[in-house]
């Protein structure tokens, strides 16, 4: 996927059981951040800090989706433990990210896994690409595409 694509349609559901698609959100702008796992530290750091600024990102009619694989019940357990307000949805067969590219083969201390990549989408009304964040570092990443939809804002 690359700037100016339509994003993929889908519909994946939240901890609470409830059926989210692009259609459900109005706002003017739409923010997806993709990270890999529930309750592991960089996933938390990243979450807690869009969570944090939710209203600011209100605020700017943005609406913020967090996407992971996992389950319901992982996603209650990770919003519950880090009082996370953010839309969090499971992403429980990976059929989003591996149609968007971002399923993979990583490595971590010589293991091999399959695994999201931590992505961040920001989509227009039409729910196009206008920015895409690959390389993402949990601790200020929500700062940073906070300052650039201020500054596609103004």
């Amino acid at each position: 996927m690359k700037i100016g694509d339509k994003f993929p349609q889908f519909n994946m559901l939240d901890k609470e059981g409830e059926d989210y698609s692009l259609k459900t959100f109005t706002e003017k702008l739409l923010v997806i951040f993709f990270y890999p796992k529930d309750s592991t530290p960089g996933c938390t750091i990243e979450s807690r800090g869009f969570s944090k600024l939710k209203q600011k990102f209100a605020n700017l009619d943005v609406a913020l989706v967090g996407v992971s694989g996992g389950d319901q019940k992982t996603k209650a357990k990770f919003c519950k433990n880090n009082d996370l307000e953010t839309v969090m949805l499971s992403d429980s067969d990976f059929a989003l990210s591996t149609k968007l590219g971002i399923y993979s083969e990583k490595s971590f201390m010589g293991r091999k896994y399959m695994g999201i990549s931590r992505i961040t989408y920001v989509l227009n009304q039409k729910r196009e690409i206008v920015e895409i964040f690959d390389t993402v570092k949990p601790l200020g990443h929500p700062e940073e595409v906070l300052k650039y939809i201020k500054k596609l804002s103004s």
